[in-house]
């Protein structure tokens, strides 16, 4: 069936400013473009858009799809605005667990409180009984109680494992913070999920997902939920069919080689197998991040890394061996470093790109090195209001030329996708858009911070168009409105290029539409 969509504003993100009338959709593709009388002719069905206005379909270059159904699910406290409010929180979640289930929940950020408490096992310990993990926004740590540091058997004679901290009084005694390899303790200790629990995460997660405006994302979930068939299983039997939907699936370094010895199923054209994904470092807010100098306002700390150099070769080295790419999770200077390393001994296979994920903080030399190598960028404009004021006293404002850079990445000439890296970050693509064109929240007025590297309206909205499809090399079939590519559309119901700036992230998703199929509706 041949389809109109008319009466709307189509801005096709081929050239800024360049818009049509009306286009035609059939079998998922564009198949033409132009005005409504030279075009309705062809249609054999019509759909009014009544006046919206219309993008290539938005794509999170990088989040945790399950993750964020899991936060649906969950208790969730990431708008969480005081250790007040916090606590109330827990005191009033689930009522009546049993003792033998874990209370869990994530999204907390110490650094908007104003006390910046970040609270002890003791004080969990009055919460409940049961063992409690509750993970903090950036999920490089969490805070525990007594009952999960026992049945983990992390004790004040526990040493720090080489990849993480196990974070103590002034008694040697574990406060219940604990910081990348150290949690890992205890999230093995949960419960491996099973096929419902993961699909019913998913389903939430792409129904939400639908609502915002989204039609794909690239996401990072086949190592976190048990064996990869797990996981796997529940995109094969989720995406596709009622709910279209796209997923470039980063795969695990823990699974990778068996999901290659494998031949793992993907259920093409909705899902496609992408990089092999691992970390490096872990995140500024939790100071784990991987620096070249010590953190300004902890001078004997660089961070973490959760890799030796060995078995970052290794991972390398492996991904190589069946012909791959790499993603690798990258925040500080010094573990961009590392991957440059290790990439130029051991090149992407010839037509393939590595996959650098977050890149906050960068040096000219770094730069120059990125350069010559193929490469995309995964990038998240939510970041910077989120890790600003802060991040300033934590890097010291020299380091700043190099950080959150933005506008400089895309001067250079890099390939960039916009992400949300979520549930780290709300996924709406209308609130990175806003952050990378402002550089700060809705509700600050300042020029934002460091705001030479604020974005165009054009080049925010590429970064979750057209750029993220190029990362997943798309470039020509996705991201724009263009005969020939996928028949994936996001309508708003306001213009973001001409609405007041600091009303784009209320502008409302009138419909989503992807392979031609309305996927979701405001009036469904």
């Amino acid at each position: 069936m041949t389809t109109i969509w008319f009466n709307a504003l189509f801005y096709t993100m081929q050239n800024e400013g360049h818009t049509i009338d009306a286009l035609l959709t059939k079998d998922g593709k564009i198949i033409a473009t132009g005005s409504y009388d030279e075009l309705k002719g062809q249609a054999d069905k019509q759909i009014d858009l009544n006046g919206a206005f219309v993008y290539p379909g938005f794509i999170d270059n990088h989040m945790h799809i399950i993750g964020q159904g899991e936060k649906l699910l969950r208790l969730d406290l990431s708008d969480t605005t005081s250790s007040e409010d916090m606590m109330e929180r827990l005191l009033n979640a689930y009522k009546g667990l049993p003792e033998n289930e874990w209370f869990i929940g994530e999204g907390w950020d110490e650094n908007v409180f104003p006390d910046k408490k970040i609270f002890t096992r003791y004080e969990l310990d009055a919460v409940t009984n049961s063992p409690m993990l509750l993970k903090r926004t950036c999920w490089h740590a969490a805070i525990v109680n007594s009952k999960a540091l026992e049945l983990a058997g992390i004790t004040k004679d526990t040493p720090d494992p080489d990849d993480g901290v196990i974070e103590r009084d002034e008694n040697g005694e574990p406060t219940g913070l604990l910081k990348e390899g150290a949690m890992q303790r205890v999230l093995q200790l949960l419960p491996n999920p099973t096929v419902d629990y993961v699909t019913k995460a998913l389903e939430t997660s792409v129904d939400h997902l639908l609502s915002v405006g989204l039609t794909g994302v690239v996401t990072d979930d086949l190592g976190y939920y048990g064996q990869y068939q797990t996981p796997l299983t529940a995109f094969n039997t989720v995406l596709g069919g009622d709910r279209k939907f796209h997923a470039h699936l980063l795969r695990h370094f823990s699974v990778f080689a068996e999901l290659m010895d494998d031949q793992a199923f993907y259920n093409a054209p909705w899902i496609e197998p992408g990089e092999m994904k691992f970390f490096i470092d872990g995140a500024f807010g939790g100071s784990t991040a991987l620096l070249s100098e010590p953190y300004a306002d902890q001078p004997d700390n660089v961070g973490t890394a959760v890799l030796t150099d060995e078995e970052l070769e290794n991972h390398v080295k492996m991904a190589r061996h069946y012909g791959e790419a790499v993603a690798i999770h990258m925040i500080g200077d010094l573990a961009v470093e590392k991957a440059l390393d290790v990439i130029e001994k051991y090149p992407a296979p010839v037509g393939k790109k590595d996959r650098f994920i977050h890149v906050i903080l960068l040096r000219d030399d770094l730069v120059e090195r990125m350069q010559k190598l193929p490469i995309v960028l995964d990038i998240q404009p939510a970041f910077v209001p989120s890790d600003f004021p802060w991040i300033g006293d934590r890097l010291g404002m020299d380091r700043l030329e190099w950080a959150y850079a933005w506008k400089k990445l895309l001067a250079k000439g890099f390939i960039c996708g916009g992400g949300s890296d979520a549930p780290i970050e709300d996924p709406n693509p209308l609130l990175g858009i806003h952050a990378a064109i402002t550089r700060r929240l809705p509700i600050e007025q300042h020029e934002g911070y460091l705001p030479d590297e604020k974005l165009t309206r054009f080049e925010a909205v590429q970064l979750f168009t057209s750029g993220a499809a190029a990362t997943i090399d798309k470039a020509d079939s996705r991201g724009l409105l263009s005969i020939g590519f996928d028949a994936d559309f996001t309508v708003l119901k306001e213009d973001i290029f001409t609405v007041a700036v600091d009303r784009i992230t209320e502008v409302k998703v009138a419909k989503t539409i992807v392979a031609g199929e309305v996927m979701y509706s405001a009036n469904m």
